[in-house]
């Protein structure tokens, strides 16, 4: 086997159709695109999600809600996630910096502490916003809050 000798899997390839050949061929004249319109001409691309004039579907469908420009989207950390950290990286303080060196929130984000699970250490936790089941949470293992 050599590279000259390389040819495609038997029954993978087709014959290219070939149009505009001639009436005799079966595929002359209109050149198999039919008679007038938009798509006989050269030079035509259907647009992405035009149903041939008819009026479409993502104008059909009403319009519903609103996106509130105001709304801030917080990175969370439950206290059983805190708990997890300070047992394993054997740390006192839980902060954004902390949590941004170790690849647990994105540079960008703002952090808030919620309350699911239970905190046992002794820890000292800072953020940009906390919920009052975690405030309670923190105070109640010992713990201290400070908001960045």
């Amino acid at each position: 086997m050599n590279l000259s000798s390389l040819k495609p899997a038997k029954g993978s390839t087709h014959n290219s159709k070939r149009v505009g050949r001639g009436q005799g061929s079966g595929k002359g004249g209109t050149s198999t695109r039919g008679h007038k319109g938009a798509q006989s001409r050269s030079g035509y691309s259907k647009k992405v999600g035009f149903e041939g004039g008819q009026m479409p579907l993502q104008r059909r469908i009403p319009k519903r809600g609103f996106k509130n420009v105001n709304r801030v989207e917080y990175a969370v950390i439950n206290l059983a996630t805190i708990q997890y950290y300070a047992d394993k990286f054997k740390v006192d303080t839980i902060d954004v910096e902390f949590l941004r060196a170790n690849s647990m929130i994105k540079n960008s984000e703002i952090l808030k502490v919620l309350g699911n699970g239970e905190l046992t250490s002794k820890v000292k936790v800072s953020a940009h916003a906390i919920s009052a089941t975690a405030q309670a949470g923190i105070e109640k293992a010992g713990g201290t809050f400070t908001k960045i």
